[in-house]
């Protein structure tokens, strides 16, 4: 029978198993002290993952030194060496023991204070604490016509406190659904998911103003703080400058440098350009029927009046972007002048975080530049990190479009909660998740959208094709129609309608839908993706590419920058037309170039 020492059995005459053991426990203090010690200090997180990584590595490198070295009286020696000396299986020593019973205890301290200090980090009384809803001013003016004006002050108080990061600010979307006189603010802190309600009342009189405010806890009906301000008409910038600072100071919100500056920067602009500017932005947030023209003359006024107010610039660039899906214009036309007025508010204020968003939707939507489109959109949002407008349309945009799906859902929702009654943005997050193929939460989001605004025929169409890529074709069917019911009859309605009854085996629909397509075409612009989608229905794969090629030549980016994940183009995946194409729109134009 051989004397050899079995392979464990030398494991443990080396020490390997001890040295495993004890490489254990303080690794996992190294650890600890990286994961609960490093976020309280500030330390980046990509400091900590690099902590975990070592460890790891580290690991078999100790048992493969272990194996190959022992520690001695004559310091490290090989392990042949070490056991050819007289004293090398000597008196053992049992320090490791100390080393893993000490370092055991720090570490198991360290956990459960971890988890102590994280329970309190991860609870949301903090973020609640530090939320807020601008709710409309009351118009105590005698003049109707002040209305805006006292909208005015209220958009604008929000507008600073949006820069803030530390703080949880509502969008004026969202808060406009409290106009007249609300009653019961817990109820509506609750709805907009806020701990802080700002109210205030404005009278203006010729030159003078009195602008009324209070701070409350609606949670607790505390009032923080209230103010009244008798000002001229030349210092309500100034008031308005006051107050949002007041406010982050007593939600106690941590601001950097040029948060304090965004909050106390006083624009000294044109009185009269303002108020029309504000009377464009109240139109625009209307959105349908003739209110996106109507938001168009009035900022043409305030430019008119300010030739260099790069707001009212945005405020146009935002309007033509919108106009083509509102007011039914050619997408062409709108998104030139979108496109020169935005630029213009760059060259004017190149800080400017809703002339970014603006361009960052005119290049998605017109120039399919998806990466350049979701620069601008992060720099909207670096800009004013409360911006819902630019993390929606970041998220439905070229987040979710490029197939980044988790970072998209979490923006869309952020989105959301920061503009919690926009039914528009709900169904943006709708298709977030429809586009990740997650249907349930899909579906859910839709229905929440629909209970917002029944009426909203863009929630029954995305709705319609969530209904649709998930094969439940009768109910899609029925959203359809409904959408269709809702508007006049447009190229999607034709073209998503036609697609379906191909599918569904009425291949004369189809084709009857193609020719109303032709005849629509003589009168206005009939985007080439609604014949594309057809013809797929129809078999007809080689002109559904054509038609499909015309479109990204025709730059109709609301269509075509969704290629990847358009699931009523999943039958083309796998086609080198088609995967030529998907290339061209989700590479960088760039690389394109060169």
């Amino acid at each position: 029978m051989s004397d050899k020492p079995s392979f464990f059995s030398e494991l443990k005459r080396r020490n390997v198993y001890k040295v495993a053991v004890a490489y254990a426990v303080v690794g996992w203090l190294i650890a600890q002290v990286a994961t609960q010690i490093f976020p309280f200090l500030e330390i980046p997180n990509w400091v900590v993952r690099l902590v975990i990584v070592l460890i790891t590595i580290g690991f078999p490198i100790a048992l493969v030194i272990a194996w190959a070295f022992e520690a001695t009286s004559q310091g490290i020696k090989r392990t042949a060496e070490a056991d050819a000396m007289p004293a090398a299986r000597g008196r053992k020593k049992h320090a490791w023991i100390y080393v893993v019973i000490l370092g055991g205890t720090i570490s198991a301290a360290l956990f459960f204070l971890g988890r102590f200090t994280a329970s309190k980090r991860e609870s949301p009384a903090p973020d609640l604490a530090k939320s807020i809803a601008v709710l409309p001013f009351d118009n105590l003016s005698r003049d109707p016509d002040n209305a805006y004006f006292a909208e005015g002050v209220q958009d604008e108080i929000l507008t600073r406190l949006a820069k803030v990061a530390d703080l949880k600010v509502i969008s004026r979307t969202s808060t406009q659904h409290f106009k007249s006189a609300p009653g019961d603010l817990r109820q509506i802190a609750q709805q907009l998911g806020v701990a802080n309600i700002l109210e205030g009342s404005v009278q203006k009189s010729n030159d003078q103003v009195r602008v009324n405010v209070q701070l409350i806890n609606a949670l607790t009906d505390a009032h923080l703080w209230a103010e009244i301000y008798d000002r001229k008409l030349t210092d309500i910038f100034a008031v308005e400058s006051d107050i949002a600072k007041t406010i982050a100071d007593t939600l106690q919100a941590k601001l950097s440098g040029n948060e304090k500056n965004a909050l106390a920067h006083s624009t000294p602009e044109d009185p009269i350009a303002h108020e029309l500017y504000i009377k464009g932005r109240h139109f625009w947030g209307l959105r349908r029927g003739d209110n996106l023209p109507r938001a168009i003359e009035f900022y043409n006024q305030a430019i008119a009046r300010d030739p260099n107010y790069a707001l009212a610039y945005a405020g146009l660039g935002e309007t033509y972007i919108l106009l083509p899906y509102y007011a039914g214009t050619d997408t062409r036309d709108s998104r030139a002048k979108a496109r020169a007025a935005t630029l213009k508010a760059l060259e004017i204020n190149p800080n400017l975080a809703e002339a970014h968003n603006a361009l960052g939707k005119i290049l998605f939507a017109e120039d399919i530049d998806l990466h350049r489109s979701l620069r601008e959109q992060e720099r909207a949002i670096e800009l004013s990190p409360n911006f819902a407008g630019a993390l929606h349309w970041m998220s439905n945009g070229a987040l979710v479009a490029l197939g980044h799906f988790e970072e998209a859902i979490a923006a869309g929702k952020r989105a959301t909660e920061l503009d919690p009654l926009s039914a528009v943005n709900m169904v943006d997050q709708g298709s977030n998740y429809m586009y990740a193929r997650r249907f349930k939460e899909a579906e859910a989001t839709f229905r929440r959208a629909i209970e917002l605004d029944p009426t909203f025929a863009y929630a029954h169409w995305c709705y319609g094709i969530m209904l649709q890529a998930s094969g439940d074709l009768e109910r899609a069917r029925t959203e359809y129609l409904t959408a269709r019911g809702l508007e006049s009859v447009t190229s999607q309605s034709l073209g998503m309608l036609g697609q379906l009854a191909a599918i569904m085996g009425r291949r004369e629909e189809a084709l009857q839908a193609l020719k109303d397509l032709d005849e629509l075409g003589k009168h206005r612009y009939v985007e080439a993706y609604f014949r594309g989608i057809i013809h797929l229905s129809l078999g007809q794969k080689s002109q559904a590419l054509d038609a499909l090629e015309q479109a990204y030549l025709e730059h109709d980016g609301d269509d075509m920058g969704y290629i990847m994940v358009d699931p009523l183009l999943y039958p083309l995946h796998g086609d080198p037309r088609f995967e030529a194409l998907a290339q061209k729109v989700t590479t960088s134009k760039s690389e394109l170039s060169q």
